[in-house]
């Protein structure tokens, strides 16, 4: 990550976010949902309608600009990290590293280990967890993994 150093911060969601949320989901995860279902924009649409957790979801912002989303629930004994998308403009970046880092820090604060899932054909996210320490807890449902931290 060379270069001058980049301000990445959360903010709450605003009134127009759903629809960003929405084009981000495309951008970041689209060509995956496409490779196991078929991407079909009204389907999408739908799911995104009823399924968007808009009460747990926050913004990821550099330097001021909208580059992500990010949903985190608290799940007693364990953080769930229930989404993270990131524009592909900023991937590769340092940014989700950054941001998963600060949200396994707080929960190991707080004794709690964090859950996630991605999806099987999604290597790459599958080995960027497995880089900050993850590891694969089980395959819950069809084309899902399932990934955990442990808190120390």
């Amino acid at each position: 990550m060379g270069g001058k150093q980049q301000q990445v911060a959360l903010r709450r969601l605003k009134p127009g976010d759903d629809e960003f949320c929405f084009q981000l989901h495309r951008s970041a995860l689209g060509e995956y949902v496409d490779a196991i279902w078929g991407w079909d924009e009204p389907a999408q649409r739908a799911y995104h309608e009823t399924h968007f957790d808009a009460a747990h979801t926050q913004i990821i912002t550099v330097d001021g600009h909208d580059a992500g989303a990010l949903t985190v629930l608290d799940g007693g004994t364990e953080a769930v990290l229930g989404l993270i998308e990131l524009d592909p403009v900023y991937q590769c970046r340092g940014i989700g590293g950054h941001v998963v880092k600060a949200l396994v820090a707080e929960a190991a604060s707080r004794g709690q280990d964090v859950v996630l899932e991605v999806l099987d054909v999604n290597t790459r996210a599958k080995a960027f967890y497995e880089r900050l320490g993850f590891v694969e807890a089980g395959r819950p449902r069809e084309h899902k993994i399932a990934l955990r931290y442990t808190a120390p």
